[in-house]
């Protein structure tokens, strides 16, 4: 497998809403993107804006740091949003119905390092870094396998 890359310089808060918004609708059930980075590094905001997209219903999009996992009905099927930061194991992630939901819904993993040999082999991996100089501003790196990623990814305004 070969393994693509492509790299994004997010200058705002709303130039990581963008490009969440515009990756949302090529989203469906069985899509993983695995959303690493430090605390403050834009996972959350990112993940809030793709699932606010997708959303039926306007509604609040709370982090899943204290529930774990957030499950929403959205216009491309079922989305869970998952924070492994508080997990110690792979144990605790199949409790979770995690594993399965993989296969089922659309899932944006943050702390996805937590998941270990759990990691879906198809996933987005998306690394969120932000800039020591602007605190408005982040880098994104982001690393794929599966083929089918690359036509959704050629079409998302950054």
């Amino acid at each position: 497998m070969t393994t693509r890359l492509l790299d994004f310089v997010l200058g705002s808060e709303e130039a990581t809403a963008q490009l969440a918004r515009s990756l949302a609708p090529s989203l469906h059930p069985g899509d993983v993107l695995l959303l690493s980075g430090g605390i403050g590094a834009g996972k959350t905001h990112f993940a809030r804006s793709l699932i606010q997209t997708l959303l039926n219903v306007p509604e609040d999009v709370p982090s899943p740091t204290f529930t774990l996992v957030q499950e929403y009905d959205t216009t491309a099927g079922p989305l869970w949003h998952a924070d492994l930061y508080r997990l110690s194991g792979p144990d605790e992630i199949e409790e979770l119905g995690l594993v399965e939901a993989f296969d089922t819904a659309i899932c944006l993993v943050e702390w996805p390092d937590r998941l270990g040999a759990l990691t879906p082999s198809g996933a987005l991996h998306m690394d969120f870094a932000a800039d020591p100089d602007d605190d408005r501003r982040r880098a994104l790196h982001v690393a794929w396998t599966d083929a089918r990623w690359a036509a959704r990814l050629a079409s998302v305004d950054a």
